[in-house]
């Protein structure tokens, strides 16, 4: 298939299955300076394929966070090069991050980051309304993504209407509803109990395995990594081992 590209050059091509769609080259984060220099991330190299289901798991502080944020194109490397889908994230101009943001990637925070006054429905449709998406195509997208991880009868439900997990949920639905190839997830599961975790962990590996959206997930979650096709230990910045 031919490669498109949007106005500002963000190719909307899918890539193929086992194509190389991240790639971190020496990636280090540093923060401060003289003694209050703290490494972050430390020499990272690792490669992601489309389809994989990447956990990079490590205790807190580990910088596993903070690798997450510098491939998912949040956060600027200190040294280091990220690229996404063949492209150098260093080169992307702003408008070029923001068509990255709305259309090939999707983050998932712990906090799930939904607005309280939306309803489950209105904050899963809210992406594709910003991009310009038509009322008819918005109504479709949101209610089949909400269908997609169990949501469909509570969607006209308020945040504060829902358990934690239906909350994660809406959040992971809100990430999926533009179409990403690549769904960022930062410890996805960190304020869920266990069982409710293992469901959001189900939902991930079967994005990943039967839909072939990339999942890349930052986790000291035992249960998720275990789901996950792929682990990548993170300790003290480096990949452990």
């Amino acid at each position: 298939m031919t490669a498109k590209s949007s106005a500002s050059g963000v190719s909307n091509s899918e890539p193929a299955p086992g194509s190389r769609v991240l790639v971190a080259e020496n990636l280090t984060r540093t923060f401060g300076t003289g003694a209050q220099r703290v490494i972050a991330v430390n020499g990272v190299s690792l490669e992601v394929c489309a389809g994989d289901f990447l956990a990079l798991v490590g205790r807190s502080g580990s910088g596993k966070t903070t690798l997450l944020n510098l491939l998912a194109g949040l956060d600027q490397p200190t040294g280091g090069r990220v690229y996404f889908e063949g492209r150098d994230l260093a080169g992307f101009s702003e408008r070029d991050l923001l068509e990255l943001r709305r259309h090939k990637i999707g983050f998932i925070f712990q906090s799930f980051g939904l607005i309280p006054l939306l309803s489950a429905y209105e904050n899963v449709e809210l992406p594709l309304h910003i991009s310009g998406v038509s009322w008819r195509e918005r109504r479709r997208r949101a209610l089949e993504t909400l269908e997609l991880v169990g949501l469909g009868p509570r969607s006209g439900h308020r945040p504060y209407e829902l358990s934690g997990g239906e909350q994660q949920r809406v959040a992971i639905a809100r990430a999926l509803v533009t179409g990403p190839d690549v769904l960022f997830a930062d410890e996805p599961t960190g304020e869920l109990d266990s069982i409710t975790g293992l469901s959001i962990a189900t939902i991930l590996r079967d994005i990943a395995l039967e839909r072939g959206v990339t999942v890349v997930v930052a986790t000291h979650d035992l249960s998720l990594a275990a789901m996950s096709s792929r682990k990548v230990e993170i300790s003290d910045g480096s990949i452990a081992g």
